[in-house]
């Protein structure tokens, strides 16, 4: 931006003196002719109708301005260094987005099925080898924006592209008001695949609770989530000797209908064109730059994600995930991820699967969400049962390959404007990662968890959180911090997920306010040194 000239803040304008200018107008001789006695007294005359407080002023702005020319050179200095860098980072940033862009090339299979899809109107175009693939979506939709909007007609073209005689539909949704009951009967009534579209209210009664350090009894938040997908899935129970192929879960996000079939059927495939993964997620957005779905992101050493934006996962052990983002590879190796969306192998979740004897009360197949019961411990549902299909997969004996990837390909976003931007946001991102590196270090993360470690099977001693029933409940009416309970030390074979988990306790808020969150994080008891 071309600097604008305040001369009047530079210069001070003085009574001209002989030192000022050599030559005079009107004169041949170069000499200079005196003013006039006139002119004199006019300027005099002038000087003495000024204010004597406008005079101090003007003395002061004089110093003042004197004081700016001095600094000048280094303000310049400033501004010139200032608009260096921001020219050479606009232009790398155009040089990357043309010559370097991140995640606009796959792999040429994405690009025959992508075109298939759209050459054609024949249902079932994006499902070559005709799997069948059970669709679940447990949703939260105040007044049916998503159903009756760009969720509801994605899902639509998805089952087309699927086929409808391929599909399954489940859809749950808790408490839902009237226009988002309506919304899911308008979506029933387009549907021609089978469905199960469900509204109801979930009773709190029937979902275990805990008791915090004021003794009050409340229901964990990742309880009642984990509850609430479980019902989404409801319908496999109902026919068990139907067969699928895979399962896509979906939340309640805005994506293409093609990303969907690209991450069923094009993540990961061998040579005879069939995927390989016990899971497959998408990326989530909350705006244009920012990752969502951190709580249930683990990276293949399990240890939690960095800073929320490209690459996303930390140098932390061995730095694989953090790798293979950067080597633009659509089968990123981690431990747990969600991303908004997930297809997953069906199997796991149809039957019972064979298992470790001394892990059988784990209760872990068929497949299901669940939630950590420690009361101060919490660890996303959707972490947990990629620890769980691990564990079925491979029990504690995997080292290259947990069968749980994410698709950097495939984004998903939580409104339209944040979905519309991301295929031009995604081309700069390669330029992120120095800073990203970064800030991780400076920040600490990711940070610590004192169960990343734990194999399924490990016998441990851990420090847990209890209530102490003799400490007594508060009365009603009492207002002020009355925590009870302590740390014991408790000796337990573990199941899978530790890595997961952290240090905190969420619950459902009973009676949210208008703008509250819908569930509280309780204040965490001091833990022993």
């Amino acid at each position: 931006m071309p600097l604008n000239s305040h001369r009047s803040e530079e210069y001070e304008l003085l009574l001209r003196t002989s030192s000022d200018s050599p030559w005079a107008p009107g004169t041949d001789d170069g000499y200079y002719a005196p003013p006039s006695p006139k002119s004199r007294s006019s300027w005099l005359l002038a000087w003495n109708w000024i204010p004597p407080r406008l005079r101090q002023l003007r003395t002061l702005y004089t110093k003042t301005s004197s004081s700016r020319c001095k600094r000048w050179p280094y303000i310049r200095l400033l501004f010139w260094t200032f608009t260096t860098i921001l020219c050479l980072v606009i232009v790398a940033a155009i040089f990357t987005a043309i010559f370097l862009p991140s995640y606009t090339n796959p792999p040429s299979h994405y690009k025959v099925l992508e075109k298939r899809c759209l050459d054609s109107s024949q249902p079932g175009r994006g499902n070559v080898n005709n799997e069948k693939i059970f669709v679940a979506a447990a949703l939260y939709d105040p007044g049916g924006a998503l159903v009756g909007g760009d969720l509801g007609n994605a899902v639509l073209q998805l089952v087309e592209l699927l086929g409808p005689e391929n599909v399954y539909l489940s859809v749950y949704e808790n408490d839902a008001d009237s226009s988002a009951i309506a919304a899911l009967e308008s979506l029933k009534s387009k549907l021609r695949c089978n469905s199960s579209l469900v509204s109801e209210h979930l009773p709190l009664e029937d979902i275990p609770h805990v008791t915090t350090p004021t003794g009050e009894r409340r229901i964990k938040r990742i309880a009642f989530l984990a509850e609430v997908r479980n019902r989404a899935l409801r319908p496999l129970e109902a026919d068990p000797w139907v067969h699928y192929d895979k399962l896509l879960f979906i939340n309640d996000v805005l994506f293409n209908p093609i990303d969907a079939i690209h991450l069923l059927f094009s993540t990961n495939i061998d040579t005879s064109g069939r995927t390989q993964y016990g899971a497959a997620c998408a990326v989530d957005f909350i705006n244009a730059f920012k990752f969502y779905d951190r709580f249930a992101t683990r990276d293949f050493d399990g240890y939690a994600m960095g800073i929320p934006f490209f690459p996303w996962f930390t140098n932390a052990g061995g730095g694989i995930s953090r790798r293979e983002v950067l080597d633009q590879k659509d089968a990123v190796r981690v431990r747990a991820c969600w991303g908004g969306m997930a297809a997953f192998e069906a199997k796991w979740f149809l039957e019972a699967q064979p298992s470790d004897p001394n892990l059988a009360t784990l209760n872990i197949s068929p497949l299901r969400f669940r939630y950590e019961e420690d009361p101060f411990w919490e660890a996303s549902e959707c972490c947990l049962i990629h620890a769980d299909l691990t564990y079925l997969r491979h029990g504690r004996d995997f080292t290259t390959d947990s069968g749980i990837i994410t698709n950097s390909y495939i984004r998903v976003a939580y409104d339209s404007r944040t979905l519309s931007w991301l295929p031009y946001t995604r081309r700069v991102e390669r330029l992120y990662s120095f800073v990203h590196n970064t800030l991780n270090h400076l920040i600490g993360m990711p940070f610590r968890n004192p169960r990343r470690l734990e194999e399924p099977g490990d016998e441990v001693v851990e420090k847990v959180w209890g209530w102490d029933k003799t400490g007594g409940k508060p009365a009603p009416d009492y207002s002020g911090n009355h925590p009870k309970g302590s740390y014991h030390d408790v000796k337990r074979v573990v199941g899978p997920g530790r890595f997961c988990g952290g240090r905190a306790l969420l619950v459902l808020n009973d009676d949210p306010k208008p703008g509250e969150k819908t569930w509280i994080k309780v204040t965490l008891p001091a833990p022993p040194a």
